[in-house]
Parts: structure tokens; C-alpha cells; sequence
């Protein structure tokens, strides 16, 4: 009768130490998690979201993994990625305000309240030219782009990018048309003007800081009412020489990540308290200083709202 009691008590163990290790099993996350990035490597997007990335993933104690999936129009070839996998909290869509043209250039078939935002911050637009370059004040770009029109070669991210934005509302507000040269990322964009496959880029200044500190790249204006303090150096508003870009700019940048909406409430909880402890880490807050871009860490209805 004794060993009968033994044996049933152990019994009654093993299924309470199976049930509670199945159950900690099923606690998210308890794999991989991966973020589909809508750009190229290098720009903007990219570096913030493998920045946070990085702190999340430490945070929640499990991996997560950026893979950049370009193509298509306005990042949808990503969002296209990211949507068709299942709503379970194990793939992120790492993405910038740009995706909302996608739907407009039929290159996404949803609406954008399919997806739960998180904004990690963004950078004011800026038009910049090589060190070379016989362009030194956005008046002289705009005097030769009128005399000239559509000769003038300007790179930017992808049609649709808030970097084709600026320049569409550059141009409307100017009456200056540039031949605008599409890339998959502002990285990409930008060595295209070093080497001269194009005349100017708009990027924003955090993803031209480290070209700008090094001579490599010369900012001639930024696309917001007002001028710029980059480390002592004054980058003029060029809504200062054209007043009438008011009426079509500035466009704020939004950074961040998705999930889609119909993820587990709970999941995204724990995601949104991953996140708000990421935006305080060290790292995300040199970033920001040390970049020219400012932190925003928005979840839920402020993000969506944006």
C-alpha cells in the first residue's frame, strides 16, 4: 500500500512539473522573432529598427531577426511579406510612414488599419550635394533646376518615400521639376550622389550626419520652416527663400514597427512593454542625440492615430 502511495505521489509530481513546463512553453515569446523590414539595409529604418530590435530582444530573452524585403512601390513588397504570416506576435514589419502611399500606387491591397504601430521617432528632410558640387545654396539649385527643368538629377528612397515627398513638395512649391531617381534605400541614395549618378539627395540629417561630419556631403537647406543646428552649423530652412513651401511641406517622419492588428491583445502587451523599456536603453538614447533624430517610443491609439 505504501509503494502503491509512492508511486501515485510521483505520479501526480511528473504531471504537475509536465504541466507547468508546457505551460511556460506557451508563454510568448518561445521562439525566434523576426522583423520584415519594407527598405534597404542602412537607411533610416534600417538602423533604427536593428537598434531596437537589439534591446527588445534582450528584454524579452529570446532573438529577433531583421531581414530587409524591398521591392514593389512604398515598401509593399515587405508589408505584402509581413501580412500573408500568421497573426501570432512572431513577425514584425519594420516601417516608415512611407507605407501609406503603397495602397494609393495599388501595390498593397489593405487599408492601413491592419496593423498595430509602434513609432520609434524620425529626422527632418534635407536636400544635400557632393563636396564637388557647383550647387553651394539651395537658391543656386533652384535658379539652375529653373533654367534647366527636369535635368537636374535627385535621388531619394523609393516612389512614394516621405524622401520623394519632400522633393514632389520641393518641386510644387518652387516650380522647379527634378529627374528623380528612385533607390531601395537612403543609404543607397546617397552614395549615388558621392559618385555622381545623381546631382542632389533628399534623405533626412540623421542618415546623412556621419557623410555631412566627414565633408562628404554639403547640406544646402532642410525641408521645415525652420533652420537647423547641426553641431554649430546652421543648415538653412529653404522655407526661408520660398515661402510658398508652406503650403505643400514640412511632412513629419515616422520610424518604427508593426504587427498586424488581430495579434493576441496579450502579446502586444508584452511587445508595447518591451518597447517603452527599449526607447530608455542607453544605446536608443545616444542614437537619437548623436543622430539628429528625435524619440518618440508611441504605442497603441497615439501610434495609430499618427
Amino acid at each position: 500500500m505504501r509503494r502503491l502511495l509512492v508511486l501515485l505521489l510521483m505520479l501526480v509530481l511528473i504531471t504537475s512539473v509536465a504541466f507547468a513546463g508546457g505551460r511556460r512553453e506557451r508563454e510568448y515569446p518561445s521562439r525566434d522573432i523576426t522583423n520584415v523590414l519594407v527598405w534597404g539595409a542602412g537607411g533610416g529604418t534600417d538602423m533604427a529598427n536593428r537598434l531596437v530590435m537589439a534591446e527588445m530582444a534582450r528584454i524579452l530573452g529570446t532573438n529577433i531577426n531583421v531581414i530587409n524585403v524591398t521591392g514593389g512601390v512604398s515598401g509593399s513588397m515587405g508589408m505584402i511579406e509581413g501580412f500573408n504570416r500568421p497573426a501570432d506576435g512572431y513577425t514584425l514589419v519594420g516601417i516608415s510612414e512611407s507605407i501609406v502611399t503603397a495602397g494609393v500606387q495599388g501595390g498593397f491591397r489593405e487599408r492601413m488599419d491592419v496593423w498595430d504601430y509602434f513609432i520609434i521617432g524620425g529626422s527632418p528632410g534635407v536636400i544635400s550635394v557632393g563636396a564637388d558640387s557647383p550647387f553651394h545654396t539651395i537658391e543656386d539649385l533652384v535658379a539652375a533646376a529653373r533654367a534647366n527643368p527636369g535635368t537636374i538629377r535627385a535621388g531619394g528612397s523609393a516612389a512614394g518615400s516621405i524622401h520623394h515627398l519632400n522633393l514632389i513638395g520641393f518641386e510644387n512649391g518652387t516650380g522647379v521639376r527634378f529627374n528623380f531617381i528612385p533607390y531601395t534605400s537612403s543609404a543607397e541614395s546617397q552614395n549615388a550622389v558621392l559618385t555622381g549618378e545623381v546631382q542632389i539627395v533628399c534623405t533626412t540629417v540623421q542618415e546623412q550626419s556621419e557623410l555631412i561630419r566627414a565633408g562628404m556631403l554639403r547640406p544646402l537647406a532642410v525641408v521645415v520652416p525652420n533652420d537647423f543646428n547641426f553641431g554649430g552649423m546652421i543648415i538653412p530652412s529653404a522655407f526661408r527663400s520660398f515661402p510658398e513651401l508652406a503650403r505643400h511641406l514640412p511632412l513629419e517622419q515616422q520610424i518604427g514597427f508593426a504587427i498586424r492588428r488581430d495579434a493576441p491583445e496579450a502579446v502586444k502587451t508584452v511587445l508595447r512593454d518591451a518597447f517603452k523599456q527599449a526607447m530608455q536603453a542607453e544605446s536608443v538614447v545616444n542614437f537619437g542625440r548623436e543622430r539628429y533624430f528625435t524619440l518618440r517610443g508611441y504605442v497603441g491609439q497615439q501610434a495609430n492615430d499618427i
